[in-house]
């Protein structure tokens, strides 16, 4: 999706839009994990609108499509693991959002419309700044701070009550409140606050925050409620769940109870009577927005009417009498110092702008990426000019923008202001971490390294992949941990995670911090020279040379060797056991970890249902690299194209990566999908696909009923097909279900077959 052009909706077929389907649900759940519950995203809010509303407009097209799990109707993410849940007695919704003044009138048209009011008739709106923080509800019974919960998945959040109680505008006790009250707000961070917290974490040796709102939900979700207590947050209340009584006629009313109570109120909200006083306002909140001292990104509206609140309701995760009107992103002029080429697990080529710093929305901005190749030269893949044709130099002034409040991007160049001496940007043809070709396919924007294994670069992110969250997932083997161990010659291969502590109990390359290692080979005796030929002999080099050392690290993209954790050996035996833990594993789990390009999550769960067992995976994997017609085994599978099933296909029969994985295998258990839970049936296992009319149920209907009784159901024929039942109507895939040998039946057949003759 962010490597090529959207394709235009009314030219989708079904199998495209499936498709389509099933990958942005895939990305919209991946961006609500690392949003609400990691606190750590990863694409900008304006992206993630983008999927959203894409999403939406397949499913207008094809809602016979819509998943079972569609995104539309989730809002933030499950719980994290370490907190206690709370159910919200009233669901902590969502926002829908206007990007444009048109949006904003069309809300309150439609608003006008579902009300039955004519535009003589009084209709009164709120506009306060949408704070950028981390969602909390309150709930106080009798007056007493009883739980505070996060927003979770809007239904279940994580229960921060010791950590709320630390917030100085969060009362513990207030007095003249209902009964039961539900408090709802944004837990913030000035800008102020955060810069001096960021100072006091270089100091400290500790981890620098991205930007305040992090800051914020980091400092929330402390299982040690100390921490947070340390922390500068604060608490603006402008909403409520549960109340054992009304608290007032009107929205503004209602915030000025809560203020009266005692909580922080923004001072910023206003009544509009029209969509032109709305705007007007959102403008000049926009204007002054620098000078608020903390961060928003847009200014929500509310129908004021609490009456009429009711009377509109709500959508399935979104209230039909409020809207988020976001800001568009903002903008700022730096120097672009340097462009720097990242490579990732796929082999991807990343150019990335190094910039002079600058201040941005409140967040410093040093790095912005710059997209492609094409982006740089002042083209879109299409080959037509964007920017009027202006290129991207090292040495240009540009102009970049954070959009949604998070990704750094550049925008623009000022040609007036381009040093005599910046020529154009030679994006390379090598990669530069490995110096294989550097290709770039037909039809693909991204040009990719052909290095694969031998590449360190995309075996450090292909090893942060597997031990990631939805893969193997292992405590203590993170992200900067494989990056350490790989450049020391500890793993370089998953297979090497569950030899690590065969390797450690005979004494080669034992867990040591490399600063160790470098202060032992400095020594003389013969623990400084079996250092010494340890640290040649990881690093590839004929003699061992304190300098030489650190400067081949820092080539190979190491971090400073100052930072390396020291290893005991209970920490050892700690990671030894969450490894061992881990030899057990889901076969969609396994499948996803391997980093094969386009299978994510959703698709791994596909083919593991589809096929249950590793070794049925692979013998149609190899069937299909000896004959095509194979390619049917993965194409009847819904949600399964030929790009994906090419892909798996390709990587799974290459030579070097084959023994790779086979090397890995040997080491686990792999969990086989089990078949439908009860009792067994007819249909049990077996694989049906339906074709033609049925005149006496739906197509739905039937695929549930079949579903239901252990089957899975298809959408083409196969040799892996056990069933068809064809209606009036059926053709090409009875006829293939002919030549093929494969039991075919009529509806009446069928009827009989699930006990409904």
């Amino acid at each position: 999706m962010a490597e090529r052009p959207d394709t235009p909706i009314e030219t989708l077929d079904e199998a495209a839009a499936r498709a389509e389907l099933v990958e942005l649900a895939e990305r919209i759940r991946a961006a609500d994990l690392a949003y609400h519950r990691d606190d750590a995203p990863e694409i900008s809010d304006a992206d993630y609108d983008r999927l959203k509303r894409r999403n939406r407009a397949i499913e207008a097209r094809f809602p016979h499509l819509r998943l079972a799990d569609s995104p539309s109707d989730t809002v933030g993410a499950a719980p994290a693991e370490g907190f206690a849940k709370v159910v919200h007695a009233r669901r902590m919704l969502s926002l829908g959002n206007a990007f444009s003044e048109d949006d904003v009138r069309e809300f309150v048209a439609g608003i006008r419309k579902f009300l039955g009011l004519n535009e003589s008739d009084a209709l009164a709106f709120t506009a306060e700044p949408k704070i950028d923080g981390l969602s909390l509800s309150l709930r106080y019974e009798g007056g007493e701070l009883k739980t505070a919960a996060t927003r979770g998945d809007g239904s279940v959040g994580e229960n921060v009550t010791a950590n709320a109680r630390t917030i100085d505008e969060i009362p513990v006790r207030i007095d003249g409140a209902p009964e039961i009250l539900e408090v709802r707000g944004e837990v913030y961070m000035s800008h102020a606050d955060f810069g001096a917290l960021n100072d006091r974490q270089v100091e400290s040796g500790g981890k620098t925050f991205a930007n305040p709102r992090n800051a914020a939900a980091g400092s929330l979700r402390q299982l040690d409620a100390a921490i947070t207590a340390a922390r500068p947050l604060r608490f603006f209340a402008y909403a409520w769940g549960e109340t054992s009584e009304p608290l007032a006629e009107t929205q503004l009313a209602a915030l000025d109870r809560l203020k009266g109570f005692g909580f922080a109120v923004n001072d910023r909200t206003s009544l509009c009577r029209s969509a032109g006083a709305m705007l007007e306002q959102y403008r000049e909140i926009e204007q002054n927005r620098a000078e608020l001292g903390y961060d928003i990104d847009g200014v929500v509206y509310k129908v004021d009417d609490l009456g009429l609140q009711a009377r509109l309701g709500f959508r399935s995760t979104t209230p039909r009498w409020a809207i988020a009107h976001k800001f568009p992103a903002e903008l700022a002029w730096t120097r672009l110092e340097a462009i720097d080429i990242q490579v990732g697990r796929t082999g991807a080529l990343s150019p990335v702008a190094r910039l002079k710093p600058v201040t941005v929305g409140g967040v410093v901005v040093s790095n912005a990426t710059l997209h492609n190749e094409d982006y740089i030269a002042g083209r879109d893949s299409s080959g037509a000019q964007i920017r009027g044709g202006r290129d991207i130099r090292e040495g240009d002034w540009v102009q970049v923008y954070r959009a949604g409040d998070v990704i750094p991007k550049v925008a623009d160049v000022d040609l007036a202001r381009r040093p005599e001496t910046a020529t154009p940007y030679v994006f390379p043809e090598i990669c530069p971490r490995c110096g294989s070709d550097a290709i770039r396919e037909p039809g693909d924007s991204v040009r990719r390294c052909t290095g694969g294994l031998i590449c360190p670069a995309q075996a450090v992110e292909r090893l942060k992949h597997f031990v990631s969250r939805a893969a193997f997932d292992i405590e203590g083997l993170g992200a900067k941990q494989v990056e350490r161990f790989y450049f020391l010659g500890w793993i370089r291969e998953p297979a090497d995670i569950f030899s690590l502590e065969s390797r450690d109990r005979e004494g080669a390359k034992r867990l040591r911090p490399a600063e160790d290692l470098l202060a032992s080979a400095r020594r003389e005796g013969e623990e400084g020279e079996t250092a010494r030929e340890a640290f040649a002999d990881i690093l590839g080099l004929d003699s061992f040379d304190h300098e030489a050392a650190i400067r081949q690290l820092d080539d190979l993209g190491r971090h400073p060797l100052a930072g390396q954790l020291g290893w005991g050996e209970k920490s050892a035996a700690n990671l030894f056991a969450a490894i061992r833990d881990k030899q057990r594993i889901p076969l969609d789990r396994l499948v996803f970890s391997l980093g094969i390009r386009h299978i994510g999550e959703a698709a791994a769960k596909l083919l593991a249902r589809a096929f249950g067992t590793w070794d049925a995976l692979i013998e149609a994997v190899d069937a299909a690299a000896q004959d095509p017609a194979a390619y049917g085994d993965f194409l009847a599978i819904g949600g399964v194209g030929q790009v994906m099933a090419t892909s798996l296909v390709t990587t799974l029969t290459q030579v070097e990566e084959r023994a790779s994985i086979d090397r890995l295998v040997a080491h686990l258990d792999i969990q086989a999908v089990a078949a439908p839970s009860g009792a067994s049936t007819a249909l049990t296992g077996k694989t049906v696909v339906f074709t033609g009319n049925l005149e006496t149920m739906t197509r739905a209907e039937a695929k549930a009923r079949a579903e239901a009784m252990g089957a899975k159901v298809a959408g083409s024929v196969s040799k892996r097909t056990d069933l068809v039942v064809a209606g009036p109507g059926a053709g090409s895939k009875a006829a293939k279900a002919r030549d093929l040998g494969i039991e075919t039946i009529d509806e009446d057949g069928w009827r009989a077959l699930i006990g409904q003759a």
